[in-house]
């Protein structure tokens, strides 16, 4: 039987959003048509949507469906860029090199295509962000910069960034400030309407609803370029027609992991503190990329020396405990964690990294199973050496 400590990659479908999706896939109409169908399945999508809203605590028209994280953080950065340079140009755009690929891509798309200028900020050796480096570039270059994109939480690390002081800073030029909560979301207290921000992005399978289903929440007064033209659906910003099964899924999702946040992750805290224990007894050497920094209560991010972490993770699939070594949307990519890089780790450090994220169906018994083979699966990693790339 395997044992699944990667749920920052998905997260196992919740039984409450695969019955929302069954109930969905039972009405077969199109949201936009005005028959009786039609209209049923609108008031579906609408009910996800005012879900969604006070799970995010947003304004239902704040909330927009696409496909997944990465269109909405496409949407985002790329809607704001355009849409600031319209009547001035805006060319620089502030993030931070640990970011997700879905931003780090998206804004070197618009350096080479669009003239963009990126700034990224520094983080520090645990992953914390230089908001003093920040405030600076924000009151040097306030006029020129177009947006700040910066993740809620790191999906690699944990690492937590102090949004509402970023919008703070941001909101005396006017520069709208987008985030990719995916991390974040259903596991630390999230509030839009008091955050500050633009725009931000959530999506559905890692709260364990189907993949293929997320929302960009875009502020009432924000106005954004769309990536996606035709019918005008969700405030013309993604056109075409409504995914509703998949957005009842994600409400539901949604809904209960925030319902269960107090308890649930409070119980992920002491299992994660438990693992990080018995794994410090068992191998004193390994190194906790972020002790000491205010990071999310169901990840934990370490460095194991000597060892390529790809031959760590084959080794523990071997035994039936199936971890990850860093971004799932990066599998198969070789070469060491951008994330670690900017933490100011050598490459071969950042090379020997694993990450273990516990989600809503985690138990003790799964850890004591990673805590059963990591002995054996590092001493055959050592061996394998750092020969493996």
């Amino acid at each position: 039987m395997k044992v699944f400590l990667d749920h920052a990659s998905t997260t196992p479908l919740r039984p409450v959003a695969k019955q929302a999706l069954l109930e969905g896939l039972g009405v077969s109409a199109n949201p936009s048509s005005v028959h009786t169908l039609g209209q049923q399945t609108r008031h579906m999508l609408e009910d996800a949507r005012d879900s969604i809203a006070k799970s995010l605590d947003c304004n239902r028209s704040e909330v927009i469906f696409n496909s997944g994280g990465t269109e909405s953080d496409n949407q985002a950065i790329k809607g704001l860029y355009w849409q600031r340079n319209k009547d001035k140009d805006r060319k620089i755009i502030i993030s931070a090199k640990t970011e997700h690929h879905a931003v780090l891509d998206t804004i070197e798309w618009l350096e080479k295509s669009q003239k963009a200028k990126p700034v990224w900020v520094d983080v520090d050796s645990r992953g914390e962000l230089n908001y003093q480096q920040l405030e600076t570039l924000i009151s040097d270059h306030g006029d020129e910069i177009a947006l700040i994109s910066l993740m809620w939480a790191n999906n690699e690390t944990g690492v937590i960034t102090d949004i509402q002081h970023v919008c703070q800073l941001a909101r005396e030029q006017s520069i709208p400030v987008h985030s990719d909560a995916i991390a974040a979301a259903g596991h630390m207290p999230i509030s839009f309407k008091d955050s500050g921000l633009a725009a931000m992005t959530v999506s559905g399978h890692k709260l364990g609803a189907p993949i293929g289903i997320a929302v960009l929440i875009v502020g009432r007064s924000v106005k954004l370029e769309s990536l996606v033209h035709g019918g005008g659906q969700e405030r013309a910003m993604r056109s075409g027609t409504m995914n509703y099964p998949l957005a009842l899924s994600f409400a539901a999702a949604l809904e209960e992991s925030v319902e269960q946040l107090d308890w649930r992750e409070r119980e992920l805290g002491k299992l994660r503190d438990y693992l990080e224990t018995k794994v410090a007894k068992l191998i004193p050497e390994v190194e906790f990329t972020t002790s000491g920094a205010n990071r999310l209560q169901d990840n934990s991010h370490m460095i194991f020396p000597g060892c390529q972490g790809d031959s760590l993770l084959f080794l523990l699939d071997l035994a039936g405990v199936e971890v990850s070594t860093g971004s799932a949307c990066q599998a198969g990519v070789i070469g060491p964690s951008h994330v670690l890089m900017a933490m100011g780790k050598t490459e071969e450090e950042a090379n020997g990294c694993l990450r273990i994220t516990l989600g809503y169906n985690s138990t003790k018994a799964d850890v004591d199973a990673f805590l059963d083979a990591i002995e054996s699966a590092y001493a055959g990693a050592k061996r394998a050496g750092m020969s493996a790339r």
